[in-house]
């Protein structure tokens, strides 16, 4: 049995644009391509295709996705996933819990300690980050990082949730943008640039350099991977959108 390109960005939730590009860097050809130019794709690929998209929610880049299929036997790759999926299962039990608390506590039940509120976020993924932007822009950078963590003192639950969901929003915005194949310095993306830029505000105040420094840390692993998650290339495209209003708002 065969399916489509069209068939297969359905099934998997993965854009045409995407399966494309797998194509077209060697990680994913199809099938075979028919006579009217569509790819065509049978159980084997679409199971690689289930193990690049397993790999890329670990955070790993395409390369070391491609090192790793080409190396690995499918079951190794799927036992690894699995320990991650229940370490990963582990910590949503935890955040679970900590909204039910926070719910308890708005119907009137006993208040949550502040640093209970945000029990099962990942303290260490934030310190990694604290790290890299010490790394890239020296000490001075720690007092922006002092300051974020004063201004978020008397946040509550409600506040962070809120701050979370406006990133979801901001790269949902900037998938549909990368995949119309609309110009970084087009009106509708540096708009959508000027609410990451607010968004970022809210917490700590970047100058020129230090938010084209930011555009680059997206490159990275872990933010790649949320940017990338429905249309590769869209770190890639955020990035550049990211220094263009550096250079010319900032």
């Amino acid at each position: 049995m065969a399916w489509s390109i069209a068939q297969v960005a359905r099934m998997s939730q993965v854009t045409s644009r995407t399966l494309r590009h797998y194509d077209s860097i060697g990680l994913l050809p199809p099938a075979w391509i028919g006579d009217n130019g569509y790819r065509y794709y049978e159980k084997e690929q679409v199971h690689r295709l289930q193990q690049i998209l397993l790999l890329r929610d670990l955070g790993l880049g395409l390369d070391v996705v491609a090192e790793v299929l080409n190396g690995t036997d499918q079951l190794t790759v799927l036992r690894n996933h699995h320990r991650w999926l229940q370490d990963e299962r582990r910590r949503l039990d935890r955040l679970a819990t900590t909204v039910a608390r926070t719910i308890e506590e708005l119907e009137g039940g006993d208040e949550v300690k502040m640093e209970e509120l945000f029990d099962g976020f990942d303290a260490a993924k934030q310190k990694e980050y604290e790290a890299q932007l010490v790394d890239r822009f020296g000490d001075g950078v720690k007092e922006h990082i002092a300051s974020s963590k004063k201004r978020w003192q008397g946040a509550t639950k409600a506040d962070a949730d809120r701050f979370l969901q406006e990133w979801q929003d901001i790269v949902t915005r900037a998938t549909e943008l990368f995949t119309a194949n609309t110009p970084v310095d087009a009106p509708e993306t540096q708009e959508l640039i000027d609410r990451h830029h607010r968004w970022i505000c809210l917490s700590w105040t970047p100058n020129r350099e230090s938010y084209s420094g930011l555009a680059d840390l997206y490159l990275e692993d872990e933010f790649k991977s949320q940017l990338d998650a429905h249309a590769e290339g869209t770190a890639e495209w955020t990035n550049a959108a990211m220094k263009h209003y550096a250079q010319t708002r900032l």
